[in-house]
């Protein structure tokens, strides 16, 4: 009976010393937070709007233009949202990824959004360069100068960015389509 009760003793610590050793396991659904030093300049790669303080990646177009490269430092990364803090000025911009539209990840997202290093204006005709840092899009301008002045349109409505109809969101009920030929704007279709 003594080494019975012996053994089912020592069961009983080593599975109590397992289970104190384990660590929580994070669920799909309770993706872990990042961190990231705030001292780190990221810069916007491109001209977004942004609304109370959210630009969500469906890309709406509306609400108050944030310039392309403009310097942003990350503040938090959890799940599908992410806050910037602008260097000029000190406000907090909370990126709120929309997967079901993007079709990317939340880190996916963030590294579109904003890069280590600015975007070379200089690649960029002057009418280009006037749309972009406007955030629209006009005829003539080269695919790469459509990503900088408005950015990625939503995956799920344009899967392949080499397509000549790229479909954007002016806000949640209005779309528009960016036509290319050659490469270049042919015409925004409201």
């Amino acid at each position: 009976m003594f080494r019975k009760n012996l053994m089912w003793l020592v069961i009983g610590l080593v599975v109590a010393a397992l289970l104190a050793g384990c660590k929580k396991q994070l669920s799909p659904y309770e993706p872990a937070p990042t961190q990231a030093p705030s001292s780190q300049i990221y810069y916007t790669q491109f001209s977004l709007f942004q609304e109370k303080n959210t630009y969500r990646t469906t890309n709406y177009r509306k609400g108050i233009l944030i310039p392309i490269n403009t310097e942003v430092t990350l503040q938090a990364m959890r799940g599908d949202e992410a806050d910037l803090r602008l260097v000029d000025g000190g406000q907090i911009l909370t990126i709120e990824n929309v997967p079901k539209h993007t079709l990317d990840d939340m880190q996916t997202a963030f590294n579109k959004i904003v890069g280590p290093s600015k975007v070379d204006m200089k690649a960029f005709s002057q009418t280009e360069r006037d749309a972009i840092m406007a955030g629209r899009v006009v005829k003539g301008m080269s695919r790469k100068a459509v990503l900088a002045a408005i950015g990625y349109p939503p995956k799920h409505e344009t899967p392949s960015l080499e397509a000549n109809d790229w479909v954007y969101w002016s806000n949640r009920f209005n779309r528009f389509v960016v036509h290319f030929k050659n490469d270049k704007v042919e015409s925004v279709v409201e």
